[in-house]
């Protein structure tokens, strides 16, 4: 069982890019309704996933910064990380088959 990890920090999303696992992450914020709807599907995806990859959440307004350096405009965006370089994207509310598609292709 895997759990969606909380990233607060630049440090701690940078230490977690270098893993070899694909890092799953989801850009979002809490004033975001289709966040909202997001956070309930990533987590079963998280669950679900297991040790394939690493989930995790960022809340753009907390690492803001890190979002403008990103690109992220929209959200919930939704990006897969494989050796610390973007691999995926999906803008938008994303499905938990979108996730695993996304995932499974890296793995």
């Amino acid at each position: 069982m895997s759990k969606v990890i909380e990233i607060t920090t630049e440090s701690a999303f940078a230490e977690l890019l270098v893993q070899e696992k694909p890092v799953l992450v989801d850009f979002w914020a809490t004033w975001c309704g289709p966040c909202k709807m997001q956070a309930p599907i990533l987590h079963e995806f998280a669950e679900e996933c297991g040790d394939k990859a690493v989930v995790c959440k960022v809340d753009v307004d907390i690492l803001e910064k890190l979002a403008y350096e990103l690109g992220i405009i929209s959200i919930p965006t939704i990006m897969l990380f494989k050796n610390g370089e973007v691999v995926e994207k999906s803008v938008g509310l994303t499905t938990k088959p979108q996730l695993s598609e996304m995932v499974l292709k890296h793995v």
